[in-house]
């Protein structure tokens, strides 16, 4: 496709779906952080409902996220893109109308696959309609949208909770999908420019299936009273088995010179176990504050707001000085992050209220500060034919990190005391490796040509 056959107001037109798509997908991925156990209590499903309303969305989502990405570029990602918003659209009444645990686990399951058909299309379908000297410009609106978007998932769901309309309860926050879903479908359907894709491109069926199994085993094994170690062992098994695939495949989900790359191996870990603790941090964060300081869903939302407020500042103003710091600007991001937490471990476990406002901004202004960062960084030395494949594993990676930190961390407040001290030291002590990590990353971000 040629950018010259998109006029230059359709081409904004184009980003602002896309946009749309995006945070329709990251609102429903947050919401459970504050509805979790609202639905755990009307639908009688206990604390491992609570867990796997999160986890289950995102281990669909990140698994099939590098597949998705690939099935675009063979039957076209104007065709995938409105299979995934439809289909998200659907999977959202199914969640809104769920009757039992069972079924609004499988329902989330749906819209985590249906999402990962949707959203790797975006970047692809930009990248064919804007000029390259706009590019920039249009991807730089990503950061901060997504970063808002993460976090006013909960709020949005906490005032929808409390204001109970029609007497559904929490089932408002899902079913809204029906109307902007469908309202979606139809601006893309008349806006997004048609391709036929690359019937050559081949998708490795294998590689996925290894993914999700060691994906799968992993959650398992986390979430619930017992351990399963068992689970735990052959989910790490079938990672090494897919790593292996990676390798000696023919068509590879993961390009094998990107796992040869220190700096972009290093960057995928740090992102995977950052990523995983700050989201199982803002899961327990909002189970404190219901369970244990007795909020409504309301104040619960209204006391993590202040995170957004720090993701949105820190966002802005490190678009600014990555091209100075470059992988600095993560170690001040992770050590803002270990402040707040550290600062959240001495007030939490008996305090409430307004007090936890200004530790829980500072976390904000951590995640803020490493969101865009670390992928920026890590792919900071690698090949432009790389890209591709490098910003689809990073996305994959991270969303099954928010599914592993949404069951490892949940699992920690759960079933040790005191709950909440417990979780929060977790959170240190995988910050503080993280902290480690930075040093094998690249010294710079990628040159930015806008």
């Amino acid at each position: 496709m040629s950018t010259l056959t998109t006029a230059p107001r359709s081409r904004w037109a184009i980003l602002a779906v896309i946009l749309v798509a995006d945070v329709l997908d990251l609102l429903d991925a947050t919401i459970t952080n504050v509805a979790a156990p609202t639905i755990a209590r009307d639908l009688h499903g206990g604390e491992a409902l609570i867990q796997w309303l999160g986890a289950g969305y995102a281990l669909a989502l990140g698994v099939l996220l590098v597949v998705g990405g690939r099935l675009g570029d063979k039957y076209g990602r104007r065709r995938l893109f409105l299979i995934g918003l439809t289909g998200f659209t659907v999977a959202s009444a199914a969640c809104g109308l769920a009757v039992s645990p069972e079924s609004i686990i499988v329902a989330r399951l749906l819209q985590g696959a249906f999402g990962a058909l949707l959203i790797p299309q975006g970047f692809g379908i930009l990248g064919s309609v804007f000029p390259r000297e706009e590019i920039g410009k249009a991807f730089s609106a990503f950061g901060p949208t997504l970063g808002l978007s993460a976090v006013a998932g909960p709020i949005i769901a906490g005032f929808l909770i409390d204001a109970d309309l029609f007497g559904l309860g929490w089932r408002p926050m899902f079913l809204i999908n029906i109307l902007l879903g469908g309202a979606a479908i139809i601006a893309a359907a008349r806006l997004l420019p048609r391709d036929d894709g690359d019937p050559a491109v081949s998708v490795d069926g294998v590689g996925s299936g290894l993914l999700g199994a060691a994906m799968l085993g992993l959650l398992y094994g986390l979430t619930g009273a017992s351990h399963d170690w068992i689970a735990i062992a052959a989910g790490l098994v079938f990672f090494a088995l897919f790593w292996r695939r990676q390798v000696t495949a023919k068509s590879p989900l993961i390009q094998p010179s990107l796992l040869k790359n220190r700096g972009f191996t290093s960057g995928l870990i740090l992102g995977l176990v950052f990523f995983a603790a700050v989201s199982g941090l803002l899961y327990v964060l909002s189970l404190f504050m219901q369970n244990a300081l007795g909020y409504t869903p309301t104040q619960a939302a209204l006391g993590l707001a202040p995170i957004a407020a720090g993701i949105v500042i820190a966002s802005i103003a490190s678009y600014q000085l990555i091209a100075k710091l470059g992988r600095t600007l993560i170690l001040v991001g992770l050590l803002l992050t270990l402040a707040g937490t550290g600062w959240l471990l001495t007030l939490a476990p008996t305090t409430g209220g307004w007090v936890l406002a200004l530790p829980v901004l500072v976390v904000g202004l951590g995640m803020g500060t490493c969101f865009g960062t670390i992928y920026d960084v890590t792919i900071g030395d690698i090949e432009p034919t790389e890209a591709g494949s490098a910003s689809g594993s990073l996305a994959a990676v991270q969303q099954l990190a928010n599914g592993i930190g949404a069951a490892a961390v949940t699992t920690v407040y759960f079933h040790t005391a005191p709950a909440m001290t417990s979780s929060l030291l977790v959170v240190v002590a995988v910050v503080l490796v993280s902290c480690a990590l930075v040093w094998l990353l690249p010294r710079n971000a990628q040159p930015q040509h806008h």
